[in-house]
């Protein structure tokens, strides 16, 4: 079972520790943003180089495109007729609210995908009324979710701050394939920011303005239906929420290799099986528990207008399920369309013309984030403060040192050490403030997992004490040897 979790508790730690501030808050906060302190992001870091680790092999290149894009490329993507969300106002207090949501809060019913002439209907047969002062709710509209700017000095140039790292992928994916004399399959990542203008945003982490991606678009002949490295994720059981279980209002999982998925059509093609497969091992190596993790197959009604087929990975937060981890299959919308809005021909020749296919796993990182910290999070009654149990490649230091005094040596011997792990390509940090038990438990509220210390014996014999995070124990090492643990 998913452990009963707090997230106020977890919240207040972030903020404490240096994790996660919310922006602008000496003004008063603007909702939907927030800022990463020291060590929240130092673990972000290290979140993003073990996906990099993970899913980044010789035949997927990383790329940094522009923040801002010109109105004819979102035009040709869709964005500007299509990223819209369902809007409703109070009459009263003036206030927005996202239709689809309020009502799902409301009522517990799924309404994602309905017009907004039934999300207007359904508001006013069940009389819901504004959640902040109790007012009328207006008719049901469409907002458009981009960032809207101009681009020089002219009005007529719009331009707009992406919405998604993928676009900007679509639109080198010639210039990849040529700079890397690049074969299909093959695929570009992009790591970095995107901005929605959400209507209401909420739960901290979860529903952002702001917020970062770690995308792959992964580009193939459509009718090459064998992926070779699928064999190496063939077995892995992966658990749907299938789109059948949910229209009977099911919550039955089916667990299933992927090869099987596969062969009975449950999954479209291998490259997609590929990285469900990948994704729920990494998301397991993180710390978050295999029944906390789902793959939920997006009904036909809800598909975005690009798509073939989509799964969600979702993991169970506090407050519910949600998508942490979406997956498309793109087919050739994308570059179909790019070629004909800007006139160039964006097909590729490898024994006969081909406008390849592309499957995307997009990541977001923030909501990882919160499902890291929430799964991570101990009261730690047991030891006298809250503690974070995170997966050592997560762990913002790996090595803090402290010197058990600052005088007799022991600060400088203590600093020796330091510099000697820092030229080795460790993050360390070092503390000589207050008792030894306190650095502990500082070390601990972030979620560091050895502690070095430095202690006249140090002086004696070139040996130090070094504990671990979790189970608190300490032993005894020579200097040389650090670095092996």
């Amino acid at each position: 079972m998913v452990q009963k979790m707090n997230i106020e508790k977890v919240i207040a730690l972030a903020k404490r520790t240096g994790i996660i501030f919310p922006s602008f808050e000496i003004y008063g906060g603007v909702s939907g943003f927030y800022d990463y302190g020291p060590i929240g992001k130092k673990i972000k870091e290290k979140i993003i180089q073990s996906w990099k680790k993970f899913f980044l092999d010789e035949n997927i290149f990383e790329i940094e495109t522009s923040l801002i894009m010109p109105q004819i490329v979102l035009k040709a993507s869709g964005h500007v007729d299509s990223f819209v969300d369902p809007l409703t106002q109070c009459k009263k207090c003036k206030k927005f609210f996202r239709a689809d949501q309020l009502i799902e809060e409301k009522l517990g019913v799924f309404v994602e995908g309905l017009s907004i002439e039934d999300l207007s209907k359904i508001i006013k047969e069940n009389n819901l009324r504004c959640p902040e002062c109790n007012g009328e709710l207006s008719e049901v509209r469409l907002f458009n979710l981009m960032f809207k700017t101009q681009i020089g000095p002219l009005e007529k140039d719009v331009g707009y701050l992406r919405p998604e790292t993928a676009q900007g992928i679509f639109l080198n994916f010639k210039n990849v394939y040529r700079a890397m004399r690049a074969k299909l399959p093959f695929g570009v990542a992009q790591i970095g920011k995107s901005f929605r203008n959400e209507i209401s945003p909420r739960k901290w982490l979860i529903r952002l303005r702001e917020f970062s991606q770690m995308e792959i678009e992964f580009f193939f002949n459509p009718k090459e239906k064998k992926f070779e490295k699928f064999e190496e994720v063939k077995d892995i059981e992966i658990p749907i929420y299938l789109a059948k279980e949910q229209e009977k209002k099911s919550e039955k999982i089916v667990k299933i290799k992927a090869s099987e998925a596969v062969k009975k059509g449950i999954i479209l093609n291998e490259y997609l099986a590929y990285f469900l497969a990948k994704e729920f091992v990494w998301i397991k190596s993180l710390g978050i528990p295999e029944e906390a993790i789902r793959f939920r197959e997006i009904r036909k009604e809800e598909l975005p207008h690009y798509s073939k087929q989509n799964f969600d990975l979702e993991i169970k937060f506090d407050f519910g399920w949600k998508e942490v981890v979406g997956n498309a299959y793109r087919g050739d919308h994308d570059l179909k369309a790019h070629s004909k809005f800007s006139k160039k021909d964006l097909t590729i020749f490898e024994n006969e013309k081909i406008l390849p296919h592309v499957v995307e796993p997009s990541f977001g990182i923030e909501r990882l984030f919160y499902a890291i910290l929430l799964y991570s999070y101990r009261e730690g009654k047991d030891r006298g403060w809250e503690w974070l149990d995170l997966p050592e490649q997560l762990s913002p230091y790996d090595f803090a040192v402290f010197p058990l005094m600052k005088k007799d040596g022991l600060r400088e011997k203590a600093l020796e050490i330091f510099n000697f792990l820092k030229q080795k390509g460790f993050s360390v940090y070092f503390d000589d403030s207050g008792s030894i038990g306190k650095r502990y438990a500082r070390m601990d509220e972030i979620g560091v997992k050895y502690c070095i210390t430095i202690d006249y014996q140090t002086l004696e014999d070139n040996t130090v004490t070094i504990r671990d995070r979790n189970t608190r124990e300490q032993k005894r090492i020579k200097i040389e040897d650090i670095e092996k643990i």
